[in-house]
């Protein structure tokens, strides 16, 4: 299967410091692609998987002091699955 995990951009994936759910999206992307599935992760470009990794941003909004508006960075992200959802099987969606 072709999936698509869209991780929060707050935290780096899996987190640097504190994060619940970037843990849990880590854990699940690797054992999907550990069990031979096609997986890209929409995150941070400071994440680290061994998915394809889409890179929102250059790192993880939490600790990027200069970002003003993180809903427009979300946005974004949004945008670029969306014209990318032909690709994809299944859209995994960790956001609020």
């Amino acid at each position: 299967m072709r999936i698509a995990q869209i991780a929060p951009l707050t935290e780096a994936i899996p987190p640097k410091l504190y994060g619940g759910t970037e843990r849990v999206i880590s854990w699940l992307t690797e054992e999907l692609v550990a069990q031979g599935h096609d997986v890209t992760l929409f995150a941070s470009g400071d994440s680290r998987t061994s998915a394809k990794l889409e890179a929102v941003w250059p790192r993880a909004l939490r600790l990027d002091g200069g970002i003003r508006d993180v809903n427009a960075l979300h946005l974004t992200m949004l945008e670029q699955v969306r014209r990318r959802a032909r690709d994809f099987d299944v859209l995994h969606f960790h956001l609020d």
